[in-house]
């Protein structure tokens, strides 16, 4: 029989290892979100601004040039990613002189310990670890021989139906790439603020009670005068 002190002991131990898990946990996404607009239905991502913020604001300002519109997905392989081409030479559209300039730049490689599983935005690079530039992939499945080499910046927030429809489609091998067959163009791309929708849908909630409020007010003046008229 185990004592009250190993017991208690048992305990802790359970406690210690579920605060231990918890803190391996995904990181929280910011507040921003963007969606890829495709000729097979929309994507929509979220950022991980904590983990790897430089390469967030990179593709964050690349998404508000409208730097991805025309671009297209040139690798498709079920089960490991979905790659979006690299936005200089992907686009079937020119890039102004701003899209360029920004388009270009490389980003210093922001690696960690989170995990290459279904949905999770990776960033692709060539051997040089700091070459990322605005090529990413999205995780089709669990690929662990990705983890700690390539930037993970965010993951998939709605759209894994469309997701399904792009892995479905027919695809060609080119050396170590399997490739769609046809074109998966992304035919524009937007970005809004949860925390803005929220305000906003809790602004419209505050006008309606208050318009409600009004009304009611307004009905419990008419009774009161009313019932006073017929008093007198």
């Amino acid at each position: 029989m185990w004592s009250k002190e190993s017991s208690i002991l048992c305990f802790l131990f359970l406690v210690l290892a579920i605060l231990v898990g918890g803190s391996s946990q995904e990181p929280q996404l910011g507040s921003a979100r963007v969606v890829f607009q495709t000729n097979y239905g929309d994507i929509e991502f979220g950022f991980f601004p904590d983990v790897a913020p430089k390469t967030v604001d990179h593709i964050f300002k690349l998404v508000r040039l409208g730097c991805y519109n025309t671009n297209h997905f040139f690798r498709m392989d079920r089960g490991f990613v979905a790659q979006v081409a690299d936005v200089v030479g992907g686009r079937s559209a020119p890039l102004n002189e701003e899209q360029r300039e920004e388009a270009v730049k490389m980003v210093v490689g922001e690696f960690s310990d989170l995990k290459h599983v279904r949905g999770i935005l990776s960033m692709g690079r060539y051997s040089d670890p700091n070459s990322a530039s605005s090529s990413f992939s999205i995780l089709l499945g669990d690929a662990p021989h990705l983890d700690a080499k390539y930037a993970i910046f965010g993951r998939v927030t709605k759209g894994d139906e469309t997701l399904k429809k792009l892995e479905d489609l027919p695809t060609r091998r080119e050396g170590i790439f399997v490739m769609p067959t046809e074109r998966i163009t992304i035919l524009s791309s937007y970005f809004y603020d949860t925390k803005m929708e929220t305000c906003e849908h809790e602004k419209s909630t505050l006008k309606r009670r208050l318009a409600a409020s009004v009304v009611e007010i307004e009905r419990q003046g008419t009774i009161t005068e009313e019932e006073d008229g017929w008093q007198c």
